[in-house]
């Protein structure tokens, strides 16, 4: 399978209708899309999924874009939609989901189910899968159970590393097979099962004539009610088994809290560090605050005036009677030389003469008749003012930076305390552990003992079941009839145990080689020691030698778990090509189709070193890689995969609800 393009349309925080075309050349089979955490990688990640099989991960599983509905009006329509275009057995198909939105009368936002369909290219023309084929379709394209090993995120790689490890995770094993092409052989020792009532081999129980002998119908019932009792048996030793592995598990945990009681006065040691830290950080950010809330009070009237006020003073200065008024002159001092008709330097001031005519001139720009001088008062204290508040923003900005810090600070203290306070108070909980330790424990024996007993009960019913098969089979041949139904199981038990065996010895080469790749792989991204075994349920353990040559199954860190699962993922993905690949009759039944491989930040847990390791692999190993990455671990990506990248884009994040795809 070979992804081309993947088109949103109001899919969550992506807006509007964006398009990602993905790298398809074989030299250059990498995209990477860069963005910073919260930006969107595991949104259009989750796009897959939701295109593919109608879900997602998210909590949330609304995916029509929020800043989209909140522009729509009562009774609009629209719809948010996923194209995915790819390239399966030589086939071009575009997978469409899309789920109609309205918001009704009173503005509330209703989904209606979402449809899909399937187009496809014949002869040049495009044409659409049957409705009712669509689904079988997407199941072979893509098993659903298969997906979660192809479209994987960072944190979920590790947890499925942890599940194989434990050998928990028959999904896995299934997906093994599957991808490796076993299916074929699976579905006919089904098809032929004797075990089983539904099984061609199991089904010739019905057809006995019981007319001839009535001890063949009671043998059949007999025979029936054992398996039925074995099956039951099965489950049962499977969901011991569990049970068994979740005590050890919870023992496991108890054991290691158990080890650190000692620890507890350090703990507390730290704690009140940290709270004694919170305190002057406390202090700090109220003093900070005092500060900017003083000199915002002081300067913030001026501040957010300052525009118009330089608008005015502007004005101001074309004014023609700024600067005409006389200092400390009133308008009363002219009208008392007027009328006293003598000026205070002596000369005469008569109606008309020159002194008359100046005076009263004067009257014009002399208070309280002229606001000549108020403007020259007003000009001076707003030029003062404006001068005081220049640097009011570059201030408070310096503060407001200071004050996010304090509170960071304080966040963090506030976290680390927490953790403290929730590990001193597991180690009070010493006796509650012993107890929930000691009922583990219990849970465990009494399961052992329970698997010894119904193993025993299982063989001893197998045993019986036999007896009755071959009691039935003698009587079956005195019949014509019923001779040739013995015959015909015969030949179908043939064919199963043929089929089975070569089923075997192509699952155990299958099985080999894969250890043999992921172990390459394994170790080019993890040097040191360690090697990978797979057992017949394909479980692993991760071993190391000491200098003795022994070997012990060892505990892996996050580092290496994530490893081990990239090692298994990629030598699947190889023999899967290996197998496409193969035209000879000998391996038909073997052929398989590549997957390619998109990944939600995966690289998070690697050092530098391994980061260049798994960029060196994976574009080798895998058809295509797709990989959403954060700015920091793309910037490697890019330095160690730029040979192979064919496409790039970044995510330009407007804010939570609004998303740009941006091809670089």
């Amino acid at each position: 399978m070979l992804l081309k393009q993947l088109k949103l349309t109001n899919f969550r925080q992506f807006i509007g209708e964006q398009t990602v075309e993905f790298a398809i050349n074989e030299e250059k089979n990498v995209t990477v899309i860069m963005g910073e955490n919260g930006s969107g990688k595991t949104t259009l990640a989750q796009a897959f999924t939701w295109c593919l099989f109608g879900d997602t991960d998210f909590e949330d599983k609304v995916v029509f874009n929020r800043s989209f509905e909140r522009k729509m009006l009562p009774n609009q329509e629209a719809v948010v939609r996923v194209e995915l275009s790819l390239v399966h057995n030589g086939i071009d198909y575009t997978i469409i989901r899309e789920q109609l939105h309205k918001k009704d009368s009173q503005g509330r936002l209703k989904g209606n189910n979402t449809t899909i369909s399937i187009a496809y290219k014949r002869n040049g023309q495009q044409e659409f899968v049957k409705y009712l084929e669509v689904d079988p379709l997407l199941k072979q394209i893509l098993p659903k159970e298969l997906s979660r090993y192809f479209f994987f995120d960072g944190e979920r790689i590790g947890n499925m590393s942890k599940e194989i490890k434990k050998g928990k995770s028959q999904d896995f094993a299934k997906a093994v097979r599957g991808l490796l092409g076993l299916n074929a052989f699976i579905s006919a020792l089904e098809h032929l099962k004797p075990t089983s009532k539904y099984g061609v081999i199991g089904s010739y129980n019905d057809s006995y004539d019981s007319k001839s002998d009535q001890r063949i119908s009671q043998y059949t019932t007999e025979i029936e009610k054992a398996q039925e009792e074995v099956d039951r048996i099965d489950l049962r030793l499977d969901e011991i088994n569990n049970e068994i592995e979740k005590a050890q598990e919870q023992a496991d945990k108890i054991n290691a809290l158990l080890l650190t009681m000692a620890e507890t006065e350090k703990l507390q040691q730290d704690k009140m560090k940290l709270v004694n830290s919170m305190g002057k950080t406390r202090q700090a950010r109220s003093s900070a605050m005092g500060s900017i809330l003083k000199q915002f009070n002081s300067n913030y009237s001026t501040y957010f005036a300052k525009s118009l006020v330089l608008r005015t003073l502007e004005e101001l200065s074309q004014a023609s009677k700024l600067d005409k008024g006389i200092p400390d002159m009133h308008a009363r001092t002219i009208e008392f030389l007027i009328k006293r008709a003598t000026c205070v330097c002596g000369a005469k001031i008569e109606f008309g003469n020159d002194a008359y005519k100046e005076l009263n001139k004067a009257l014009e720009y002399l208070p309280p008749q002229s606001i000549g001088m108020s403007i020259n008062q007003f000009v001076v204290e707003s030029e003062l003012k404006i001068k005081s508040s220049n640097n009011l923003f570059e201030s408070i900005t310096d503060q407001y930076k200071a004050i996010r810090d304090y509170e960071s600070e304080l966040e963090q203290c506030t976290a680390d305390i927490q953790l403290i306070e929730k590990q001193i108070g597991d180690t009070k909980r010493i006796g509650h552990l012993q107890q929930d330790l000691s009922r583990y424990e219990k849970i465990k024996r009494d399961r052992i003992n329970e698997l010894k007993e119904i193993n025993q009960r299982k063989g001893s019913l197998q045993t019986t079941r036999d007896r009755f098969i071959s009691e039935r089979a003698e009587l079956t041949l005195r019949d014509e009839k019923n001779k040739k139904i013995e015959i015909y199981k015969a030949y179908a038990q043939f064919m199963y145990d043929e089929l089975n065996k070569v089923y075997k010895k192509n699952e155990d080469e299958t099985r080999q080689k894969l250890e043999r790749y992921v172990n390459e792989i394994f170790r080019s991204i993890y040097q040191g020691g360690m090697s990978i075994t797979v057992d017949e349920r394909y479980n692993i353990q991760v071993l190391v030698e000491d200098e003795n040559g022994y070997s012990d199954d060892v505990e892996t860190s996050t580092a290496q778990s994530i490893s081990v699962i990239f090692a298994f993922i990629s030598g699947i993905i190889k023999m899967a090509r290996e197998n496409g690949s193969q035209q000879d009759g000998e391996n038909k039944l073997l052929d398989s189709e590549p997957y390619p491989l998109v990944m939600d930040a995966p690289l998070s847990a690697f050092d530098r070193r391994r980061i260049k390791s798994v960029c060196d692999a994976l574009p080798k190993i895998a058809e295509q890689v797709i990989i959403f990455i954060k700015d920091t671990d793309g910037e490697l990506a890019e330095e160690y995969m730029g040979a192979m990248v064919g496409k790039r884009y970044l995510f330009s994040k407007k804010n939570e609800f609004e998303t740009y795809l941006i091809p670089r």
